[in-house]
């Protein structure tokens, strides 16, 4: 290789790090760089501040955390069988609160897609409401429909059903509108209705980002789900909640382990199953 072959190759290689930001390189410069890591400092030292964030109380709290782990193990897997129910049911509530987040997402996202929808007011309306959804914690949705419809597993159902709306719409207009538009535009000037657009043009170029979204959506409520039994909402939750009130830990330690072995299991076929459909495309 050439020495001004590899000169280049080295500037090249330099250059790609550049991203990172420019280096100063006047005495003005400096000093607002200086200026910006001391403001930052002073705001990690005020959160810190206000969180009580503390150290020594973390290792003081070490043998605490020790005890209740030595209570803990070895878990009390003479109970698995009795939670083979909870956790189908908890794999239920994930299962549909996930299908009718996505089925409310999929209409609301065109009307959330700045590129789709021209009308300013519509498209702030439902922005707006996508934000007011997704910022409610299932937990608090869950305590609401559980006030509405009882105790039991639907009121979990709907509260991750509502929060996913607000999710994934955001996620599914989003993935709408970093689209191609040249196929929209071909597709218009052929005399194509909206909907022959959305079919043809829309949903081609977001397919695969939609199906990522709704098996990450699943697997997270399936975490949600176990949360969601606390307040009443059935599943796992209720279990772990209950044997934590009777401090019994070993029991604990037993539906923690369940509920982590059913979300590897899920995050390991949605992984494989996004593949799949990554290959497919690609081939």
């Amino acid at each position: 290789m050439s020495a001004s072959l590899q000169t280049t190759r080295d500037d090249a290689s330099y250059h790609d790090y550049i991203w990172t930001g420019p280096r100063p390189l006047t005495l003005q410069a400096w000093l607002l760089f200086i200026v910006a890591v001391v403001m930052v400092a002073l705001l990690l030292a005020w959160s810190a501040k206000g969180t009580q964030l503390s150290w020594t109380e973390l290792a003081n709290g070490l043998p605490q955390i020790g005890d209740f782990l030595s209570r803990s193990f070895p878990p009390n897997w003479g109970i698995l069988g009795s939670l083979v129910a909870p956790a189908i049911e908890t794999l239920q509530i994930a299962l549909w609160g996930t299908l009718l987040g996505v089925l409310g997402a999929i209409p609301v996202s065109f009307l959330a897609a700045r590129n789709l929808n021209k009308n300013r007011l519509v498209y702030q309306t439902v922005r707006q409401f996508l934000n007011i959804t997704r910022s409610i914690n299932e937990l608090i949705l869950a305590l609401i429909f559980v006030s509405a419809v009882g105790l039991g597993p639907f009121p979990g159902v709907l509260a991750l059903a509502l929060h996913g709306i607000g999710m994934v719409g955001k996620f599914f207009a989003e993935s709408i509108e970093e689209i191609d538009e040249g196929p929209l535009e071909a597709l218009r000037a052929t005399g194509a209705s909206p909907l022959q657009v959305i079919a043809f043009g829309v949903l081609p170029q977001v397919i695969t980002a939609w199906i990522a979204t709704v098996l990450y959506r699943f697997e997270v409520n399936l975490r949600q789900a176990t949360v969601l039994g606390m307040v009443g909402a059935g599943g796992l939750g209720f279990e772990l909640v209950n044997s934590l009130k009777l401090f019994k830990y070993q029991e604990t330690a037993t539906c923690i382990v369940v509920v982590t072995l059913m979300v590897v299991v899920a995050d390991t076929l949605s992984s494989r199953l996004r593949q799949m459909i990554q290959d497919g495309r690609t081939h």
